[in-house]
């Protein structure tokens, strides 16, 4: 019988869900992180129950910044999939689908590889293997030598059509934008909230709602900064509830205007010391870290008021990335000879 087949178990994924969340490193532990060496952030997380066995098996074949990568990726994929063989009937379908953004993630990540002429070794070690491609097709993307090789292979996925369709308008703006938002467009498409009904799911919708309005916010800002000739309304994400096409397309080139309508939404108060750091953001990248700690932030508010759907487990799925990328970013930056404080910076912490 198929697991998305029976009846859902919330309680019991959530209590297990709340155990791993406790277990996440907290801004202390970033503190201490950001003095070490790598070898000393590696004999760190080996300490840590959710990194020790993946440290201890890698540890013989690698070191320094790769043991550390290796070690996170790994420990990411292992604690999704376990996170879905907990899961049963309906909240595994939405689980599963959720992971998705796994796929997309890769997908996008192949396709700035090639863009920008990447090293093969560089661009696997971003991706993040805890979706639904198999390890031959994310090795057949790693290997393609052109945008549009890795287009015709992910044809008959659900990101093939969008992709496709979107080719032209890279090859005529040469930005991958165009690209980059079908992939965003069919993934949001594959979680549509139209049927998530009854007030469990509810909060999930809202949660949906919320990342889709950030990403279009996200998006319109790349895409104003990017200096090509695209209007941002063409690469619209439906299904959000703060802006329309049209007025996305206006506040993209004023930060100000945008933070101001995030304040004024639903979201102003769940999110009022995120906006604030959004409002002092020098650069699109500080935005950006700003807004997913909001989005993390108001999952967060969201799994509190329904503790038995879907949301909780969500967050954590958040919450277990932003991990990884602080890992990440702190190894990368210790390796590259930043300053803690420098690296600090790049840190998504609530």
């Amino acid at each position: 019988m198929s697991k998305s087949a029976g009846t859902s178990n919330p309680e019991y994924v959530n209590a297990r869900v709340r155990s791993r969340r406790a277990g996440l490193y907290e801004e202390d532990d970033y503190r201490k992180l950001v003095r070490m060496s790598p070898a000393e952030i590696a004999r760190f997380m080996e300490e840590s129950p959710a990194y020790e066995e993946e440290i201890n098996r890698l540890g013989s074949r690698f070191s320094g910044v790769d043991l550390i990568e290796y070690a996170l990726n790994a420990s990411l994929a292992e604690d999704f999939e376990d996170i879905l063989h907990w899961c049963e009937g309906e909240l595994y379908g939405h689980v599963a689908r959720y992971l998705r953004k796994f796929d997309a993630w890769n997908v996008k990540t192949v396709l700035r590889g090639i863009y920008a002429d990447t090293e093969r070794e560089a661009v696997d070690d971003d991706l993040i293997r805890a979706g639904e491609f198999d390890g031959k097709l994310l090795d057949r993307l790693l290997d393609a030598g052109a945008i549009d090789e890795a287009v015709e292979m992910l044809s008959g996925t659900v990101f093939g059509d969008p992709l496709a369709d979107a080719l032209e308008d890279y090859e005529s703006s040469g930005v991958l934008v165009p690209l980059e938002n079908a992939v965003d467009r069919a993934y949001y498409e594959l979680l549509r909230t139209d049927d998530l009904s009854g007030e469990a799911l509810a909060e999930y919708r809202e949660f949906l709602e919320a990342e889709i309005d950030f990403r279009n916010a996200i998006n319109a800002l790349r895409l104003a900064r990017s200096g090509a000739d695209l209007d941002p309304s063409e690469y619209f994400i439906e299904g959000g509830v703060l802006f329309t096409a049209a007025e996305l397309s206006q506040l993209a080139s004023n930060t100000d205007e945008l933070v101001a309508r995030i304040r004024e939404s639903r979201y102003g108060d769940a999110l009022s010391d995120a906006l604030s750091e959004l409002e002092g953001a020098e650069s699109l990248i500080g935005f950006e870290h700003a807004l997913e700690a909001a989005l993390l932030e108001y999952a967060d508010s969201l799994g509190l008021i329904h503790p038995l759907s879907v949301t909780p487990v969500v967050s954590y799925v958040l919450a277990k990335e932003r991990e990884v990328d602080n890992i990440r970013a702190i190894a990368r930056g210790k390796e590259a000879g930043l300053e803690p404080d420098e690296i600090e910076d790049e840190l998504v912490i609530l």
